[in-house]
Formats: structure tokens, sequence, C-alpha cells
């Protein structure tokens, strides 16, 4: 479904049916949607560039041929890269075994492709003609896609807060964890331990998966892997491949391209 360039907030569209797509024309994607939350279940499915998605406790991201999901009623975030091309697919409550938590979904080429045909469907659709056959195989694969590793848990605690959007702001910021915890008025022990019982993570971990967020975030708007491990603060572009491999099992270049190939139906 199109949707009128004028309609800037997708909560003032009243959806009936079961499963419904919104194309959002390139021009009018925006950069930042404040924190919102509708009735429906929402996918972002990102065609090109990225998103990420701000939830209560973590960060979300979707680099091409992923998905958001984001369930219905949660509170929640939108940013998208310049060069993003997004389509929204808006899911009424109870009607796909999807989580009940926010998440980044690997997507097939046959949910993708039918996520791309519902775009281009009106609302409204007969539940027992073609495009109601067709939504009901999509809520049927939605179900079984696989959630990836891109998220970065987050904090309520006021220090934890505070160290996070310090390194959002500057992940160059090269602090060891004794050095935080100086900073933030905690013995280096009591930072570990609240950093582990706040996010599951180890102190290291935790920032490693920060720069991993930055990292596809900027790969996907098309910056280059020596600009991108500059801006991280590698000492080295080869230490920064080194990283990136070891979280995701591929170098960058690899790891987009096998996405790419991904977006075709092709094994890599």
């Amino acid at each position: 479904m199109y949707i009128d360039p004028a309609i800037q907030d997708l909560n003032a569209l009243e959806l009936v049916s079961p499963v419904v797509g919104v194309r959002v024309p390139v021009a009018q994607v925006k950069s930042e949607v404040p924190p919102h939350r509708h009735p429906q279940g929402q996918l972002a499915l990102v065609v090109k560039g990225s998103v990420t998605c701000d939830v209560e406790d973590a960060i979300w991201m979707a680099p091409p041929n992923c998905a958001v999901w984001i369930p219905g009623g949660l509170e929640h975030s939108i940013r998208v890269t310049a060069n993003a091309e997004v389509l929204y697919l808006f899911v009424q409550s109870g009607m796909a075994q999807l989580p009940a938590y926010c998440c980044t979904l690997g997507l097939s080429p046959l949910v993708r492709e039918l996520i791309q045909y519902m775009a281009d469907q009106p609302d409204g659709y007969a539940q027992d003609g073609p495009t109601g056959r067709k939504a009901s195989v999509l809520i049927e694969d939605l179900a079984v896609m696989p959630v990836e590793n891109l998220h970065l848990p987050l904090s309520s605690e006021p220090r934890l807060r505070r160290m996070a959007q310090t390194l959002s702001d500057d992940p160059s910021d090269r602090r060891t964890a004794q050095e935080w915890a100086k900073f933030l008025g905690l013995s280096e022990r009591s930072l570990a331990r609240l950093v582990k019982q706040e996010t599951g993570l180890t102190f290291g971990r935790w920032r490693r998966q920060l720069h991993l967020i930055v990292a596809i975030r900027e790969l996907s708007a098309g910056e280059s892997v020596q600009r991108v491990a500059e801006r991280l603060g590698y000492e080295s572009v080869t230490a920064f491949i080194t990283m990136f491999k070891k979280a995701l099992g591929s170098p960058p270049a690899r790891y987009f391209a096998e996405l790419q190939a991904r977006r075709a139906g092709r094994t890599y």
C-alpha cells in the first residue's frame, strides 16, 4: 500500500486487514521517528541502507535484507541512514507467532518478495482471495525466520546509561574498564558486576557489540572500512576486520556480499 506523502505519522493509518504492507516514498523516509507505539506489530524491512530501533532495554539494528520486528504496543523510535529504502509491514495482534520482544530477523527471499508484494496491495483485501492467501503464507513463514544477534542491550541504571550515551556519541573512546570505573565512581570489580548484571555481557563484549552496531550502520550507509575503523578508534584496519569477523563470522566485504547473495536467493 502506498501512503500519501502528506501522512507523516504512520500511527494515523487505520488498518483493517490482518497484514498490511506500506511503501514509504524514499523522499518521505524520516531519518528519525520519535518514540511512539501502535497497536499492530511492525516489521521494518531494509531494502537499502540500515535501520536502528531503540526500545527501553536495547538498540536493534537491521542491515539490508534483514528486518526489525517490533511487537504491538511497545514504545520505540526508529532511525534510518540517509540512503535507506524501507518497507513496513503491519501485523494485527495475534495473527502471527512472532517474538514478544523487539528483535532483528534474517529474511528468506520468499518472505522479502511477499512483503514487497503486500506493499503494493490496498488495505481491505479479501482474505480468501489471492492477496489474502499470500498474506497467510507470509504470516506462517515469518514465524520461522531466524533471530540475528544484532542488538546492543541497554540498562536504565543511571551510571551505565551515562557510559552508554558517552560511547554512543564517541565510539572511538578507548578508556579501559578501570578508567570507566574511576570516571563513574565505582571499583573496577563493581563496574564489571553491574554491566554483567544489567546487560548479560562482560564490559569488553558489550563495547564490542556497540562497535559492531555502529560499524554495520556506517558500512550500510556507504562508508569505507578504513573510515569506520578510524571512527571506532582502531589502531589499524586489520584490527577492526578481526573484530568484525570474530563477531559475525565474516570480514565486512564478505558479510555484505553474503547479504546481497541472500537477497538474490543464492548461497555464497
